[in-house]
């Protein structure tokens, strides 16, 4: 496995240098801003809004403070504003000092592509899907091209109409599409055979996003479930099921699955998109390959929750990181964060830290684990399949 995945990503890498060595005279795109859609792995603050704030120490590396993220600071969504020159981006939901002239971020923790069923409070999941997360995004390209016109903070704190049609559309969501399958009980099988209709109505919201003059789309695939500690706690994964790294096999074989699903529905709406530039991103085996060789990288207790609170992997979906309980009329921190955050992988049991963001940010923004293998800032442009 490890041989077939150098010397894939090997090759890739020679397409890479051969395509940017062929697009050196076109310049790079000047995307104006980022339109995002997901889930917890890109949300920058909307969960919170909507539910209240991830606790403290949930910020605590870079912005010193509860951010709205899951983790202890930034995400990949914000390595590639930055990288792009762009700010961070404010979350949709959040009507507290937010800033939309360089995008918005529709994305929510707990997020799905299909509509869930349930509560929040029953499942744990967000009923801010992605078919509600697109019906946001048309509502507010309408509404601010009104507004904007009214001048003032309007024309500040919106995007130029123009920057709709130049922007970056990137996606990050169907992790929770997968795991929802399990809280039910589901077996692989019933999981894996609900995935088509999963990027069925992803494919629809890339269609909308289109119809409304969205051009150019990155899109990141879905990690390794199998190798989160939420994972191997939440489903109690026996041992004969672990491979040698102790990530469980059958979960990242449904992962695999919708990867590689998800990638034979990018093919097809490039054919039925003829102006879009569509970019898939295989952040599955960059993240596969942290978790892995996490020592030779430089990292370490891949598969430990840095924040948490007991067990096998320190974490307990009962003491969730920034959990309190109360002794003597007094609120304790029981779920603290560990020593060093930037040298650990998994944040709290699902979510990432920001050293394994930055890491992952830094080897999918050459193209290199791209689909088709071209650089962020190259991403407005069509290339022939």
């Amino acid at each position: 496995m490890e041989l077939r995945y150098y010397l894939k990503h090997a090759i890739l890498l020679a397409v890479t240098l051969s395509i940017s060595s062929s697009v050196t005279s076109v310049p790079t795109c000047k995307f104006p801003a980022i339109f995002n859609f997901g889930d917890s792995n890109s949300d920058t603050g909307g969960l919170s809004a909507a539910f209240g704030q991830a606790p403290f120490p949930n910020g605590e590396t870079f912005f010193h403070s509860p951010a709205g993220r899951y983790s202890d600071g930034r995400l990949i969504i914000d390595f590639i504003a930055q990288g792009l020159g762009l700010p961070y981006l404010s979350p949709f939901l959040d009507s507290v000092g937010s800033n939309f002239s360089h995008g918005v971020n529709f994305a929510t923790g707990g997020s799905t592509v299909r509509p869930q069923n349930t509560t929040i409070s029953q499942s744990g999941y967000s009923p801010i899907s992605l078919d509600l997360q697109s019906v946001q995004y048309s509502d507010f390209h309408r509404r601010s091209s009104i507004f904007r016109k009214q001048g003032g903070v309007y024309e500040i704190l919106l995007p130029k109409e123009d920057y709709f049609s130049k922007a970056l559309y990137t996606f990050d969501i169907g992790q929770n599409d997968l795991t929802s399958g399990f809280k039910q009980n589901m077996t692989f099988e019933q999981v894996k055979a609900y995935v088509p209709d999963v990027l069925r109505q992803f494919s629809i919201v890339i269609k909308k996003v289109y119809a409304g003059g969205g051009r150019s789309f990155w899109i990141h695939n879905t990690g390794p479930l199998g190798c989160l500690p939420y994972t191997l706690d939440r489903f109690l994964v026996s041992a004969s099921l672990v491979d040698k790294y102790g990530c469980a096999t059958p979960f990242n074989e449904v992962a695999e699955l919708f990867n590689s699903k998800l990638k034979r529905a990018v093919v097809l709406l490039r054919k039925d998109l003829p102006l879009a530039a569509i970019t898939c991103v295989d952040v599955y085996s960059v993240k596969l390959s942290l978790i892995t060789q996490a020592k030779t990288i430089g990292f370490e207790n891949p598969l430990l929750a840095c924040c948490g609170h007991g067990g096998k992997y320190n974490y307990n979906k009962n003491r969730k990181c920034g959990s309190k309980i109360t002794v003597n009329g007094k609120e304790i921190l029981i779920a603290n964060s560990c020593k060093d955050p930037s040298i650990r992988i998994n944040w709290d049991g699902v979510h990432y830290t920001e050293a394994a963001n930055k890491w992952v940010y830094n080897q999918i923004i050459n193209g290199s684990f791209s689909d088709p293998p071209i650089p962020l800032k190259m991403a407005c442009y069509r290339m022939d399949h």
